[in-house]
């Protein structure tokens, strides 16, 4: 059986509906904290299990008789308890007789990224080695998906894209295709101890992004490369929480000292086709 936690969020759902086309619904656990929601979102036939990652007890009796888990990253932002979180996962599937385990990391993980989240994964990555476990580590670029985050309500209407990424590049991926990657390493051999790099070529500037958005829309947009602290101000002035200001602005930080220019063939290869491209996906957003 194979056991997906946190299986009702955005990667969770991709990654069964991915899966089911390659693997009975039967052999499929969702590892859920509301079962409710479960019963909404995740297709019939699906085994749903409740497994909180602040649960070890709940977590060890989801992983029963399970061969393969996958430890989809926790949304918590600060580091000492999402890295706990994540422990808590690893050794009630150890402690299950879960044979391996996937996660779901990121590109370029250090413990001295400006980007919250890398150190844990980081973190994460040494303890899962040491675990024993047979593992596979995914590590996910940013999603394609956040564009819009990241273009903002105001840039269309002003023609003017306001970063502090610099001149940083991005291999972005679309969520949905990492759903079916996952789905892939799950359901094929040769994957056990193998750390791959899902960042897709090519990578874009943020002047690429203006640029594509123009194409898209036929409304000129230019780039502005500004500082951190100008973005700060006029996310608080929109009344912005700072934990999400914090996160962005070490996201961009992250950007222009090239974390995330990892383009690599992994992804298209895992995938088994080339994957969306800017423009298609800003197409899709945005054309007319």
């Amino acid at each position: 059986m194979i056991a997906i936690t946190g299986a009702t969020g955005h990667l969770g759902r991709a990654t069964i509906q991915a899966l089911l086309g390659k693997v009975p619904a039967s052999e499929i656990v969702a590892v859920v904290r509301d079962p409710q929601k479960a019963a909404s979102t995740l297709p019939q036939g699906v085994t749903v299990r409740i497994g909180d990652y602040h649960d070890p007890a709940a977590l060890f009796a989801a992983f029963q008789g399970v061969e393969t888990a996958v430890l989809i990253s926790s949304s918590e932002l600060e580091y000492e308890a999402r890295k706990r979180e994540h422990e808590n996962v690893i050794d009630a599937a150890r402690q299950a007789g879960v044979r391996r385990l996937v996660y779901t990391s990121v590109v370029n993980p250090s413990p001295d990224s400006p980007f919250s989240a890398s150190p844990s994964h980081f973190a994460t990555e040494e303890y899962l080695r040491a675990s024993g476990l047979a593992y596979t580590m995914l590590r996910n670029t940013l999603y394609l998906d956040i564009v819009p985050m990241l273009v903002g309500e105001g840039t269309l209407p002003s023609g003017q894209l306001y970063s502090s990424a610099g001149d940083g590049r991005v291999s972005f991926g679309l969520r949905a295709e990492m759903g079916e990657i996952l789905a892939n390493v799950l359901s094929t051999e040769g994957h056990e101890n193998q750390t791959y790099d899902l960042a897709p070529a090519p990578a874009y500037s943020f002047q690429d992004l203006a640029a594509t958005l123009g194409e898209v829309t036929g409304q000129p947009v230019a780039y502005v490369p500004v500082s951190g602290e100008d973005i700060a101000a006029a996310m608080r002035q929109h009344q912005v929480p700072e934990p999400f200001i914090n996160l962005l602005l070490g996201m961009n930080q992250a950007m222009k000292n090239g974390e995330f220019n990892a383009a690599s063939p992994t992804f298209e290869q895992l995938l088994g086709r080339r994957p969306t491209d800017l423009k298609t996906y800003l197409a899709g957003v945005y054309g007319k």
